[in-house]
């Protein structure tokens, strides 16, 4: 078996085990009240439990090459002969009794996921195809660009330009760029441009979580600072959760808007797109009406979602351009754009920007991160040990659980947020001011070294260090200074997975956890109203994305781990706009740089159809 696809010996979650057992059970079983063979029932139960535990681990098929002692021709007929498969281009009725598909390239589906990966790549294909607006009317678009994109001092090519440039043109823009490129600088640019085309253009701005979404809004206004009065105030004056955007129903996986009823929207705009599963970006795209510009921002080399499905770094895994619209582009934009990347099938829709303006080439933060997506895992950590760079620190620890070393410096990075509280901060404002400088990162949740322990351990330590008197006494976990993360959706009380609130006594003494406004400002809401939750002095790196702090550090697992890859250490660090510290072995960390995400899809294949 393919070391992506995770047997028990994997480590592969109990309860992803107990759900793979019995979804192969069913299949099965169904397989049996059809009348399949002996032969198709065996081989129907074991790739079902695969093609769960791979589900589970994030892929959206599996292709029967991965079976190493089965013959792929021999394996596919006798999943044909269940029953339960279905063959691709067999008439696929909505209810049919085929929950599993195969298609031609040996890919096998959950009915689910196969049905929505066709119709996000049709969609996309539909939508990369047209061109908006016509060769005309290219010298007005040219003096907006180049009202709104100044010259380089240093005369170079102004990729951001070109990215706005391209957006102009296209119904579809896939914007990859890492930290610092411009990504937030591009959109202000462009929106102004958009709006003084048309000032009653309704502009939507969204990402997939609460934190995500009202950083872009923030870092969009700090942008637009330069724009004109009367656009400014054409600007959105809201972020949107993906979800929340969509209008989320009672029936699971159901929003009010789609195909039959878009969203009223012109310009859609999604921050963090990274982070997009296949089901949401399936939803997304059907429900922006087809005359709407959609703009996907997010980093490619960034972790996938935590759901099935890699979809925006299989969108952005090329930026090439037709003769045409290169030539539209360099007229645009004053330079020709460059191909980079893989060929393909959204060509003329994909722009890749590569000059971070927050980390230099050879800044700590940005030679460390380039190092890491380069796998050069051995170079890094010697040039790490040299400590030459400040903002960037090697905590060589491989101990089951952290060092005091380490622990000392989780406790000094939140030295900022104790002081805060010891003066009596009662203004939730500053509290997230100081909280937010900085954030401890874990790449598990559970063991010694992972985000559960990590929390016991600093609330422990605010707790003795702030001896306040709301805090409810050793027998509850509420007490003044308490960070939560929100586990689940409550759609009532408007809070959503991701969201970070802060605990404060209010003047009569009693705890409060204050959430920032989806408007602006602070609102507060009593504990026992929460939904789901748990401490969050230390976050998992997935549940980190979409966020940033001045300084981070990084926890590594004690061993080398199948969590531990490329993509997961990159993010991880980037979060950090300053400094960054990372805690681990060093046969962990220079395995995890030599691990790349690899996830299973056929989006691609039907993008190039």
């Amino acid at each position: 078996m393919n070391a992506d696809l995770p047997p028990p010996a994997a480590g592969a979650a109990p309860a992803a085990l107990d759900l793979a057992n019995g979804f192969a059970d069913h299949a099965a079983a169904w397989a049996e009240r059809l009348g399949a063979p002996s032969a198709a029932q065996a081989a129907l139960r074991r790739v079902a439990r695969q093609l769960a535990l791979a589900g589970s681990a994030g892929h959206v098929c599996l292709p029967l090459d991965q079976f190493a002692d089965d013959d792929p021709a021999t394996l596919r007929e006798h999943l044909l002969a269940s029953g339960v498969v279905a063959r691709d281009g067999q008439a696929l009725a909505p209810g049919s009794a085929h929950p599993l598909v195969l298609d031609a390239a040996g890919r096998l589906y959950l009915r689910r996921h196969y049905d929505l990966e066709r119709a996000l790549a049709a969609a996309l294909r539909a939508r990369a195809q047209d061109a908006a607006g016509a060769p005309a009317e290219d010298a007005r678009l040219r003096d907006l660009l180049d009202a709104f994109f100044p010259p380089r001092a240093d005369g170079g090519p102004d990729r951001q330009k070109l990215a706005a440039a391209l957006a102009l043109l296209r119904r579809l823009t896939v914007i990859s760029g890492g930290p610092g490129t411009g990504k937030t600088t591009t959109v202000a640019a462009l929106l102004a441009c958009l709006l003084s085309l048309q000032p009653d253009l309704r502009v939507a701005l969204a990402a997939p979580t609460g934190k995500a979404a009202a950083r872009m809004l923030e870092a969009l206004r700090g942008r637009a600072g330069r724009l004109p009065a009367e656009l400014r105030e054409r600007l959105p004056a809201e972020a949107w959760t993906v979800h929340r955007l969509l209008g989320v129903t009672p029936q699971a996986g159901r929003f009010r808007h789609h195909a039959d009823n878009p969203l009223p929207f012109d310009v859609v705009v999604v921050d963090e797109a990274s982070m997009l599963d296949l089901a949401l970006a399936a939803r997304l795209v059907d429900a922006v009406s087809p005359a709407a510009r959609l703009i996907l921002l997010g980093d490619k080399d960034q972790l996938a979602a935590v759901e099935a499905g890699a979809v925006f770094a299989e969108l952005s895994a090329g930026s090439r351009f037709s003769a045409a619209t290169g030539a539209r582009l360099e007229a645009l934009a004053g330079h020709a754009p460059t191909q980079a990347g893989e060929p393909g099938a959204l060509a003329d829709s994909v722009v890749w920007l590569t000059e971070s303006h927050r980390f230099a080439a050879d800044s700590g933060i940005g030679r460390l991160a380039a190092g890491i997506n380069s796998g050069q895992g051995g170079a890094t950590l010697a040039w790490l040990r040299e400590a030459e760079d400040p903002a960037v620190r090697w905590l060589e620890d491989a101990e089951r659980a952290p060092a005091p070393a380490v622990l000392a410096h989780a406790e000094a990075g939140y030295g900022a947020f104790l002081d805060a509280l010891r003066a009596g901060v009662d203004d939730p404002a500053a509290a997230f001011a100081a909280f937010d400088r900085f954030r401890v990162l874990a790449a598990v949740h559970e063991g010694p070294r992972g985000v559960r322990a990590l929390n016991a351990r600093l609330a422990q330590w605010l707790r003795a260090a702030l001896v306040h008197p709301a805090d409810r006494g050793p027998g509850s976990d509420w007490y003044p200074g308490r960070p939560v993360i929100v586990l689940r959706n409550d759609y009532l009380l408007g809070l959503f997975n991701g969201d970070i609130g802060l605990t404060l006594a209010d003047a009569a003494g009693e705890l409060q956890v204050w959430f920032p406004a989806p408007g602006g400002g602070y609102r507060a809401l009593a504990p026992l109203r929460l939904p789901a939750h748990e401490t969050a002095f230390a976050l998992t790196v997935h549940k980190a994305q979409g966020s940033e702090f001045e300084e981070v550090l990084m926890v590594l697992p004690e061993a080398d781990s199948p969590v531990l890859t490329r993509e997961l250490l990159y993010t991880g660090v980037t979060r950090a706009a300053q400094r960054v510290a990372i805690a681990g072995s060093a046969p962990a960390f220079a395995a995890a740089c030599g691990r790349r995400t690899e996830r299973h899809s056929g989006l691609a294949a039907r993008l190039s159809v």
